[in-house]
């Protein structure tokens, strides 16, 4: 008999496309993916008993791939989101223990604001055909990894992301790569989920 989930909200901050929240959704939790367009982070005030949050603020000021942007990086306005994640985690685990809380970026700069991740891992460490080396800080049981499997160059990485699902409410501000880029790992979420139920 499957068990019911259906009181254990979980919260995808900056989720995006809810690829990384989407076992949890599949398993009959109350999931709520909170993300631009729909929702803004800067403002929103989570519901009163919360049993796991996962955060994914935009690397875009923290990308080591910046370097080479037109624009200049600009690390006050990227740590606007990454505390608004934060101030929301931490007002829940005030209220009500959480079961975990996870917070991803791609390995950059917010290094240098959050400190070493408590875990890293690469997607074809979970069988994915890309690379992308993520950090991640909180509160939480790392799943297994696999031993690297795939260096991909960064023209086979453009081509195995992910695809954008079909009924993914884009950022206008977003280009498609940058899109695909930003969604996680389905076999990673996966197993994060398998140790994190």
């Amino acid at each position: 008999m499957r068990q019911d989930n259906s009181k254990k909200i979980i919260l995808d901050l900056c989720g995006g496309t809810g690829a990384w929240s989407k076992p949890y959704k599949d398993a009959g939790y109350d999931v709520r993916v909170i993300t631009l367009p729909e929702w803004d982070v800067e403002d929103f005030i989570p519901p009163k008993i919360v049993y796991g949050i996962l955060a994914a603020p935009p690397c875009t000021m923290f990308s080591l791939a910046r370097t080479t942007a037109k624009e200049p990086r600009n690390l006050r306005e990227g740590m606007k989101l990454v505390r608004a994640c934060m101030n929301i985690i931490w007002r829940c685990r005030e209220q009500h223990k959480l079961k975990f809380w996870a917070l991803e970026n791609p390995m950059g700069y917010l290094r240098q604001f959050l400190g070493n991740p408590l875990w890293s891992f690469d997607p074809s460490q979970f069988h994915e055909d890309y690379n992308k080396t993520t950090d991640v800080w909180g509160y939480f049981k790392p799943p297994r990894k696999s031993k690297r499997t795939r260096y991909c160059t960064t023209d086979d990485n453009t081509r195995k992301l992910p695809p954008i699902p079909a009924d993914y409410k884009r950022d206008e501000n977003m280009t498609a790569l940058q899109i695909k880029r930003s969604i996680t790992s389905s076999k990673f979420a996966q197993a994060f989920y398998q140790v994190n139920k």
